[in-house]
């Protein structure tokens, strides 16, 4: 991964939205809600207050609204810190 955060920041890789009901109806994309779970993908360091808990690889589960969205080599990455993850799974 090229992408280095730092001090208490995640790059979290969100899971994929369902594409489908269990029923087989077809969700459009403006009614998917987004993925509130992802996993772990790198860390920074921490901070001197804040050592990290979470490493790479970890299954995550964020608040609705945590991180900034960004786009690496055509794949969609969350940046957050370390407080926005409310659980590993």
């Amino acid at each position: 991964m090229k992408i280095k955060p730092l001090a208490d920041r995640v790059l979290v890789k969100p899971a994929t939205a369902e594409e489908k009901t269990s029923g087989g109806i077809i969700i459009p994309d403006s009614a998917k809600e987004k993925p509130l779970k992802g996993e772990v993908v790198a860390t920074g360091n921490g901070t001197k207050d804040e050592e990290m808990v979470v490493k790479s690889g970890d299954k995550v589960l964020y608040g609705k609204y945590a991180g900034t969205e960004i786009e690496w080599e055509d794949e969609t990455y969350l940046i957050m810190r370390q407080s926005d993850i409310l659980a590993i799974i």
